[in-house]
């Protein structure tokens, strides 16, 4: 793992971290704010309608995706973990556009465009192949592999089939000339 990827990744994923456990302790904060989106979700996503249990539940995933991101462990999952967790609680949190005090406004988004910035730090961590190639490279390159191996399969059958039919009227021939002695 490069230089950068060893302090980019524990620093991306202290906030998301932090975050996190703020929630999971006191979600009762957040709660009411998360309160209108999860009266609207809770239905279609068949999860119970209690906003603090869904701040619980979002800062314990923002929390374990962070630390996991933070130690290189599912580097790519966490990152996406994180995504999926930053987008509802910068929705609930910072609503800047309702917000009609200027001096308030101005800090709803700051804090609304630095989670913007977040997420993509946290989307880039999530298609980081460090270098490697990514799944769709790998799985073309085994088909190809496999289509190679299989023809040259089909090449050697051919040969070995050649060889036995020789082989076979060699013996046939052999045979013959044993029986005519």
């Amino acid at each position: 793992m490069s230089l950068v990827r060893r302090l980019a990744r524990p620093l991306l994923a202290s906030n998301f971290v932090m975050g996190g456990i703020d929630q999971f302790r006191h979600p009762a904060m957040q709660a009411d704010a998360a309160r209108p989106l999860v009266t609207k979700m809770a239905p279609t996503l068949k999860m119970p309608n209690d906003p603090e249990l869904f701040v619980r539940v979002n800062g314990g995933a923002m929390a374990a995706a962070g630390t996991l991101l933070a130690f290189g462990k599912l580097p790519r999952l966490s990152a996406l973990v994180l995504s999926a967790t930053i987008v509802p609680s910068t929705y609930t949190q910072y609503q800047f556009w309702t917000e009609r005090d200027p001096a308030a406004k101005r800090v709803q988004k700051q804090h609304f465009m630095k989670n913007l910035g977040l997420l993509g730090g946290a989307l880039l961590a999530s298609v980081d192949t460090e270098g490697r190639p990514g799944l769709a490279w790998r799985s073309r390159r085994a088909a190809k592999d496999a289509k190679r191996a299989a023809a040259q399969a089909k090449k050697d059958a051919r040969h070995a089939a050649k060889a036995a039919k020789r082989e076979a009227s060699m013996a046939v021939h052999k045979a013959g000339d044993k029986v005519g002695v």
